[in-house]
């Protein structure tokens, strides 16, 4: 797709002026309509992951240091839900929300006009495609330094053939010549605005993207392609919001780590954490690692504190203790649960009440009592599910049933909350090693459990992070050797967090 510059043999070598761009603006396309997804809204205006999709969008260019300005053209008629959903986040860079054309060519028109003269780099991107890096922005406005128009784009996978109108190949291409074109598409402005000045003379233009304007109506100018990412998808079809979603689920495993004790200890101290079910294994570690930290740390259990999950009364003295020990409470950790093997059918009813009780009715419990105190704090509450939430395990359905509905309640509550500034997490980690699992499964090898102290550090950094609506997994790293757990003595039942 790039092309080569070529002059005649005995022509002096060109010596433009350096590019000085006066600033980097970043155009955000949000006209689309959400037809192909059979929506009311636009699409751009879904929820994924707790957020509209393009409030994500605009999140990556807010916080990419080599974007200065942003401009938003939203689709007819929603401008106001684009600039409340602005507001509301807080992005001080959009400059201007505007409606957009009826066609491409009209829409970056109005982008240009919007940009106003002078030395720009402008990058246009899909608002659709909440999911673009960081390293992709700043590769864009990289090459803006030698080149004048820049896509993105990634190897095709697939076979590419070209068809005629009765639907029988023509050609197969090379495909290892073929890229998929993704966006942003980034351009020094004087040459998109000379790319649209020519195309306006041709009856016949129809832009789908801008690199093909320049290709068409500047030959000769290199349009140079930087590497995408298969992440970098566009949400058009159906299939395509479940897809998000998930990848955003994926990403989220990537939760910000700091980088040394300081650092935690700036965020956290001064912090009240209150975790259900602190008695020993994740929940015990990581009440342990904040209180390191310096957060004010109350640990409540059934076996410490004489705290049932299930009972109102009790979360609310318990959240009532804490609250005034300190006047706030930033974050509710709930990893109480307990893991009961055995057929459904054989099961007795009080061993099933119990399951669904603490399991379920807990956290619903302590989310409900927790939300006037988080609102008070913009906190978070941050619960726990198991890998079995993907698929029933047989011989422990109810468990894997109670963890697939805290993956609903998590992304249910993100987005109820998210008004309130309250943010839901839910941490997915893989087979732990604690006192739970080892009564439950036996002794197994070391090296295929993760540690309990690894989850609590990532526990820790999703409470200081601004992720809301995700399941985190968290996974072992390679080589990572951990120590067997001892069951703790008591009745088959514990108010531990862990993957089954």
């Amino acid at each position: 797709m790039t092309q080569d510059h070529t002059t005649a043999p005995d022509a002096a070598p060109a010596s433009p002026a350096p590019w000085r761009p006066a600033r980097t603006v970043a155009v955000i396309l949000a006209g689309g309509t959400g037809t192909r997804l059979g929506l009311g809204i636009p699409k751009q205006l879904l929820k994924i992951a707790g957020k509209p999709i393009i409030e994500h969008t605009l999140a990556v260019f807010e916080a990419a240091p080599e974007i200065d300005e942003i401009i938003v053209l939203m689709a007819t008629g929603h401008v106001d839900d684009a600039r409340r959903i602005v507001a509301d986040a807080g992005f001080r860079k959009v400059t201007k929300v505007i409606e957009g054309g009826e066609t491409r060519n009209d829409t970056t028109r109005i982008a240009l006009d919007a940009v106003g003269e002078g030395d720009v780099n402008i990058l246009f991107h899909d608002a659709v495609r909440p999911l673009v890096s960081a390293r992709i922005v700043r590769e864009c406005v990289n090459a803006l330094w030698t080149y004048s128009a820049v896509d993105v784009a990634i190897p095709s996978a697939d076979t590419i053939i070209q068809v005629d109108a009765d639907d029988c190949i023509t050609d197969i291409p090379v495909r290892s010549r073929l890229r998929r074109g993704q966006t942003p598409q980034a351009f020094r402005s004087g040459t998109i605005r000379e790319a649209y000045r020519r195309a306006e003379g041709d009856p016949d233009f129809a832009a789908t993207d801008d690199c093909g304007v320049v290709l068409r109506y500047l030959p000769g100018t290199p349009i140079k392609v930087i590497d995408g990412s298969d992440e970098n998808i566009k949400v058009t079809h159906p299939v395509d919001v479940h897809l998000a979603d998930k990848l955003f689920q994926l990403a989220a495993a990537q939760a910000p780590r700091l980088t040394d004790h300081r650092s935690y200890a700036e965020e956290l101290t001064g912090r009240t954490i209150v975790v259900f079910g602190g008695s020993y294994g994740i929940g015990h570690d990581l009440a342990e690692l904040a209180r390191g930290y310096g957060a004010q740390v109350f640990p409540f259990s059934r076996s410490t504190t004489g705290t049932h999950v299930e009972r109102a009364e009790d979360v609310a003295a318990a959240l009532k203790t804490a609250f005034e020990a300190t006047g706030r409470i930033d974050h509710v950790v709930v990893t109480a649960g307990i893991l009961e093997k055995g057929a459904l059918a054989e099961m007795d009813s009080e061993t099933m009440d119990r399951l669904l009780h603490v399991n379920f009715v807990g956290p619903v419990t302590i989310a409900r009592q927790s939300l006037p105190y988080l609102q008070q704090t913009k906190g978070q509450l941050l619960l726990y599910t198991s890998s079995s939430y993907t698929r029933g395990r047989a011989r422990y359905a109810l468990y894997s049933a109670t963890k697939a509905a805290l993956v609903n309640l998590t992304q249910a509550l993100a987005d109820e909350w998210a008004e309130f500034g309250v943010r839901v997490n839910c941490v997915n980690p893989e087979r732990t090693a604690t006192p739970m699992r080892t009564r439950a499964f036996g002794e197994e090898p070391e090296h295929t459990l993760l540690s309990s102290e690894a989850v609590a550090q990532a526990s820790l950094d999703v409470l200081i992070s601004d992720l809301t609506g995700q399941v985190v997994d968290v996974r072992r790293s390679p080589g990572e050797q951990v120590a067997a757990v001892p069951a703790q003595p008591g009745p088959h039942r514990s108010e531990l967090s862990a993957d089954a």
